[in-house]
């Protein structure tokens, strides 16, 4: 369960930063597109667009150079990312921005294009979200996402493993939030639509080292908000870092693992 409040603040006061270090969520943002084919729909009638968990702007800049004549309807959870995004994008009245929460707001209209880049991993109700997101779809429309799976972090998930091992420690808190299945997410998909397209691929960055790559989730604001609290034992938190440190080179420098899932909907009648 993810701690919203804590995760509004969080992205809220890293927004200044998030383009410098959101690499991953940057190419995502560029192979979804790529994946949904939406350099093919210019060519067909795309009147309004939702863009969830809309950020720095990022992907709604892309989508109004795609979509010029479209009306774009941007969400975002922290008011701080809204205020980038606002100053970023070119000033537009076809564009609308939204501080909220997807999963508790209530939208009047229906869309052609419901798209969203590296945000589904935050909601707590994915399925009723899902469904609801699909309701909001004209006939036809189009939803597509990408999230992240299993995968993702693997090596501080190991890392973090192995500490508490070697300190014989039980019950400390994961080090991260818990991400769905490739084959989880495309059930849950079939559930709302009688085809879907589905791919994974799996991504990678390097840093100096472990606290480098802690200081760049930080920075986008994506570290750990899960209700259930987080690893905060110093000694853990050290032995986990000497492990990554150690286990997980590749040409002097430490691999982080990105899971990245994207998934494609139709609405059909």
């Amino acid at each position: 369960m993810i701690d919203k409040k804590l995760l509004k603040m969080r992205f809220s006061n890293n927004a200044k930063t998030y383009d410098q270090y959101a690499n991953i969520q940057k190419k995502m943002a560029e192979e979804l597109l790529s994946f949904c084919n939406l350099n093919v729909l210019v060519h067909c009638k795309i009147n309004r667009i939702l863009d969830i968990g809309c950020g720095t702007g990022y992907l709604t800049k892309l989508l109004s150079t795609l979509f010029p004549a479209a009306y774009i309807t941007a969400i975002d959870l922290a008011s701080g990312m809204i205020e980038i995004a606002k100053q970023q994008c070119i000033e537009s009245s076809k564009i609308e921005y939204i501080c909220g929460d997807i999963e508790e707001i209530e939208l009047n209209d229906t869309y052609d294009l419901i798209i969203s880049n590296a945000t589904f991993q935050w909601f707590n109700q994915l399925p009723q979200t899902l469904h609801k997101l699909h309701e909001l779809l004209a006939e036809n429309g189009i939803l597509c996402f990408s999230t992240f799976g299993t995968q993702t972090f693997t090596e501080l998930n190991q890392a973090y493993t192995k500490a508490k091992e070697q300190l014989n420690l039980v019950s400390e808190a994961s080090p991260s939030q818990a991400f769905y299945s490739f084959t989880e997410l495309n059930q849950l998909c079939l559930a709302e639509a009688r085809e879907i397209d589905i791919k994974e691929s799996l991504e990678y960055e390097y840093f100096d080292c472990t606290k480098d790559f802690f200081r760049s989730v930080k920075k986008v604001g994506a570290n750990n908000s899960n209700v259930q609290g987080r690893c905060q034992s110093p000694m853990l938190i050290s032995e986990v870092i000497n492990i990554y440190d150690s286990d997980y080179r590749e040409n002097e420098k430490v691999r982080a693992t990105y899971h990245c899932l994207y998934l494609k909907l139709v609405k059909q009648q």
